[in-house]
């Protein structure tokens, strides 16, 4: 998976019958910066239960107590991309990319309680708690894993295709992943562990984030080249490309307050788009973050949105920026109505 620490942010609506947004409508408000361990970070979730957020890191995975404000280290990972909450238990399953593997870790004691061998770098992952399995997707094997994480072992392997990014349910056993390499959306019927036929994703490229819209059906892809792609999962075609930042890395949709959201770094901003009747999407302002904040993770009972960042040196030519320490933390954007 390749993903750009930096972007930028243009926001649009879908349909000529959308209302235009309102200009000085503000729909998230900064509330608190909590401090995290140094180290480039990938994936995050948050453990409503726990009241965590759970940060996969390249070499351990960050455990967020979001009552006291406090972070601390857990596991030993290589090239950690994702971190989940597996639901009645303490666990954590985070993808270890550089070995193959998912470790399951003790949230409380921080010891890893197992280590499981998955598909050739294992990249996204999320818990479906209707089957209990967890969701792996092997980005370079191009094979998606159904764990068992009770009985910490693989129960069944797809093969899909290379290059698959986030992913998201759109049916009981109908997952939907992105591929970053054929810039379309892979289809899997998980109970006959078979591939559909992809829906194309014209005009977008390198789609990484993905969030659905269950009411309306309605799926967002976010594209590494300005675009998100809205499509119709009824018809499971393209209804149409919304301009966006480049280099967004996550999507997600907040149910309650339908709205899809994309975290887009190097403008610093969080895009957002209502979903009204009608299925009418309207583009809010966009939401100031900071720069870097590419990753995002939603509270699904308070709307909570919680981003990793930090501040970075230039990159020397041909290089990646250089972190500067002590400067990575935990930002929390609110609904504006919650204060």
């Amino acid at each position: 998976m390749q993903r750009l620490i930096l972007s930028a942010l243009l926001v649009a609506t879908w349909a000529a019958s959308s209302r235009a947004a309102e200009p000085d409508r503000p729909s998230y408000s900064a509330a608190i910066s909590i401090p995290l361990p140094d180290g480039r970070w990938d994936l995050l979730s948050v453990d409503s239960v726990h009241h965590r957020v759970l940060v996969a890191r390249g070499d351990s995975v960050t455990i967020v107590d979001l009552a006291n404000g406090t972070a601390r280290s857990a596991g030993s990972l290589t090239r950690g991309h994702a971190a989940v909450a597996i639901d009645g238990t303490d666990l954590v399953a985070v993808t270890s990319g550089g070995d193959d593997s998912v470790r399951l870790i003790n949230a409380a004691t921080g010891e890893q309680t197992a280590s499981i061998a998955v598909g050739q770098n294992p990249d996204a992952a999320f818990y479906d708690p209707r089957s209990k399995h967890l969701i792996v997707m092997n980005a370079k094997g191009g094979t998606v894993s159904i764990v068992d994480p009770q009985a910490a072992k693989v129960v069944s392997t797809i093969a899909v295709k290379p290059g698959l990014e986030l992913s998201t349910l759109i049916g009981p056993d109908l997952l939907a992943i992105n591929d970053e390499d054929t810039n379309e959306i892979e289809l899997i019927d998980l109970k006959r562990g078979a591939m559909l036929k992809p829906i194309p994703l014209p005009g977008c490229e390198g789609p990484t984030g993905i969030a659905f819209d269950p009411a309306d059906g309605l799926l967002l892809s976010a594209c590494a080249n300005g675009q998100a792609a809205l499509i119709d999962t009824h018809t499971r075609r393209l209804i149409k490309l919304l301009p966006i930042g480049k280099g967004p890395d996550g999507a997600l949709f907040d149910r309650q307050r339908r709205r899809f959201l994309v975290p887009c770094g190097q403008s610093g901003t969080l895009s957002v788009f209502e979903v009204g009747a009608g299925r009418q999407v309207t583009a809010l302002p966009p939401v100031k973050t900071e720069t870097s904040a590419r990753t995002a993770a939603l509270d699904a009972v308070s709307g909570r949105v919680y981003l990793p960042a930090a501040r970075f040196e230039p990159a020397a030519a041909g290089g990646r920026p250089t972190l500067i320490a002590g400067s990575v933390h935990l930002i929390e954007l609110e609904p504006a109505h919650v204060r």
